[in-house]
């Protein structure tokens, strides 16, 4: 593969900025993300700057991209850290540490490539490195209608938990949760 899988530099905001952006253009973007397009485009400068040093060291999340030789950014994927007691996204009590996976995008002419398992394989990679606090799952959560998102999922050795949250909107629409418990 061509693609160099890395973490996300502090400086790299602009460019964590424009991904994000395009992730919210995908036809998909609905089901796909829990933000929109016009509430990103309009958060301020400090807002990717926080998000990119973040997600850049440290143990609390990880943003990895996959860069072209050229330098063009592919796909990305997010670990978020959530140690056991602690609130969720969902704001839900989290029982077990684990890592929770979001916002997933491969840009679509990357798509079938395998450009999406290697990142896949590196989120968990790093998942399963943390030390504090010890992961003991990772995790997602799927729009019920992404059956392709879904079985995808699968294929990456995710399994349905049982628990779903609402999805954001009115439209009573779930979002099923999905898990891969740690290698023993």
């Amino acid at each position: 593969m061509e693609h160099v899988i890395r973490p996300v530099r502090a400086e790299e905001w602009f460019k964590v900025k424009e991904l994000r952006l395009l992730a919210l253009q995908d036809p998909v973007a609905n089901i796909a993300f829990l933000e929109t397009y016009a509430d990103a485009d309009a958060r301020p400068d400090s807002f990717w700057q926080d998000r990119a040093r973040g997600a850049s060291h440290g143990g609390a999340a990880r943003q990895f991209i996959a860069e072209t030789p050229d330098g063009e950014w592919a796909g990305t994927v997010v670990v978020l850290v959530e140690p056991a007691g602690t609130e969720s996204v969902f704001g839900d009590w989290v029982p077990i540490s684990q890592g929770h996976l979001v916002a997933v995008f491969v840009r679509p002419e990357f798509r079938g490539t395998g450009l999406t398992e290697e990142l896949f394989r590196t989120a968990l990679e790093w998942a399963w490195s943390v030390q504090e606090p010890k992961l003991e799952r990772v995790h997602l959560f799927v729009h019920e209608a992404n059956g392709r998102a879904a079985a995808f999922y699968r294929k990456m050795g995710f399994v349905p938990t049982g628990d779903s949250v609402l999805a954001p909107g009115d439209k009573g629409e779930r979002e099923l949760e999905m898990a891969v418990d740690r290698p023993a």
